[in-house]
């Protein structure tokens, strides 16, 4: 069955660079899902951040090429993005975290692809659980 899926920097940062822990795992994960890929600015420049030179054009050469979708549009939605924030200030939750789990709210058919197992804890609609692909 189709899925919207939901891709956080840390996947896109293991499916990127052979030598991240999680690379093998990332690699059948986007192999394995037909999308579409969305993702939101947050983690993008999170994972920009994280990659070195060529792993960030190769990046680049993704949302280029259409395969990273935009989900969240962050000044539409930057209410209930910082409430989810505040929600979980204890987590803490990162912005991006916060723009993920509110797409999941918003798209439908939802699967968040991440390495991040702040996603176990995190709950969309208040109650609930986020649906995730994990290592």
């Amino acid at each position: 069955m189709p899925r919207n899926c939901i891709v956080d920097s840390g996947a896109l940062v293991a499916l990127l660079d052979p030598r991240e822990e999680h690379h093998r795992w990332a690699r059948e994960t986007f192999l394995s899902q037909t999308g579409p890929f969305f993702t939101c600015e947050a983690a993008l420049s999170e994972a920009f951040f994280l990659l070195s030179e060529p792993r960030a054009q190769a990046l680049e050469k993704l949302l280029r090429r259409g395969h990273l979708e935009f989900g969240l549009i962050l000044a539409q939605e930057l209410s209930p993005v910082l409430d989810l924030c505040n929600r979980y200030a204890t987590v803490p939750m990162s912005l991006a975290d916060a723009c993920l789990v509110r797409m999941s709210e918003t798209i439908a058919d939802p699967v968040v692809i991440t390495t991040d197992s702040d996603f176990k804890i995190y709950r969309r609609h208040r109650r609930q659980i986020v649906p995730c692909l994990m290592p």
